[in-house]
């Protein structure tokens, strides 16, 4: 018995050390990489930067016609402006096109302000002003931005000529969030900054990044994913859910012109309900239903143009 147990020891003790040996290594190799990044990330070949309270934000623009398309990231997207530009270079020959990265996303600097919904869209509003971008746009949300559009068309309806959801969050979406959700979601992110710091999201960011890219385009893609991804900044927004829906909720839902591409809801239980109940409550309202998951613009690119453009035959 007491030989079996050495064994299993030794076996135990062995599968620590090569655990620790691998964290080790990949925290080394991380470090080295991040080195070699800096001047990728320090100097923006992507857009421009604004100051926006004090802080520099990143703001992509491109291309020019009579209507702005305003592009904005889902929830801790790394690397908005690259997410997004092969959909957006559809669009630049016809329309001026811009990525909004807010502060702890992309190339933007980090934030320890408020995360709230309106300090957000003050934020976004001050960066396309300091870019001298004026309205009035067309808002272009993904996912959780769908919240700062509805809240930006609820109290600025003079800056937003229309919504365009590309399966945007509604705030039905958020109703069944409470504090132990919130705690949860924080600790989820806690982890992945961990993960981030020993060096292992690199080993994965890789296969994240879709086909179609350049290889400086992959390149900056990964340096900003190793670097930011979950940070604090981002992972800060989670703790104002409660309070950006209530919000947004204690008003009527705005009335502009809305096109809603939806997905196939398995992002989240009721998901395609809720587009369709946001829907209802909008007097001029088209909703595109796609067969794809939650990133339509780069699942289905082809279908989300042809449904913008006929939208956009209307404005």
């Amino acid at each position: 018995m007491k030989k079996a147990l050495k064994v299993v020891g030794k076996v135990l003790l062995g599968i620590v050390a090569v655990l620790a040996f691998f964290l080790i290594g990949t925290c080394v190799y991380d470090k080295i990489c991040l080195a070699s990044e800096k001047d990728l990330l320090e100097n923006q070949i992507y857009g421009q930067k604004v100051e926006v309270y004090g802080h520099d934000m990143s703001i992509y623009v491109s291309g020019s016609g009579d209507h702005t398309l305003v592009f904005m990231a889902g929830s801790g997207d790394s690397a908005p402006i690259i997410g997004y530009k092969n959909f957006i270079d559809r669009f630049d020959e016809d329309y001026r096109v811009v990525v909004i990265e807010k502060f702890g996303y992309g190339f933007s600097d980090a934030f320890d302000g408020s995360r709230d919904v309106e300090t957000r869209v003050a934020q976004n509003r001050e960066a396309l002003k300091k870019a001298g971008i004026e309205g009035p746009y067309i808002l272009c949300p993904h996912s959780y931005s769908g919240l700062e559009s509805v809240y930006w068309a609820q109290n600025f309806p003079e800056e937003v000529e229309a919504i365009v959801g590309l399966d945007m969050a509604v705030p039905a979406a958020y109703d069944m969030m409470d504090e132990k959700h919130i705690d949860s979601e924080s600790s989820v992110y806690f982890w992945s900054r961990v993960a981030r710091n020993a060096g292992i999201v690199r080993l994965i960011a890789g296969a994240t990044i879709p086909e179609g890219y350049s290889d400086m385009e992959v390149k900056s893609a990964m340096a900003l994913v190793c670097s930011r991804f979950s940070n604090e900044t981002f992972a800060n927004e989670c703790k104002y859910i409660i309070h950006d829906r209530t919000v947004i909720e204690s008003q009527a839902m705005p009335d502009v012109p809305t096109l809603l591409i939806v997905s196939d809801g398995t992002i989240d239980e009721g998901w395609i309900g809720f587009e369709n109940d946001y829907a209802a409550q909008i007097t001029d309202v088209t909703t595109v239903q796609l067969d794809c998951g939650h990133s339509v613009y780069i699942e289905e690119p082809d279908k989300c143009e042809e449904a913008i453009r006929e939208f956009m035959k209307g404005i």
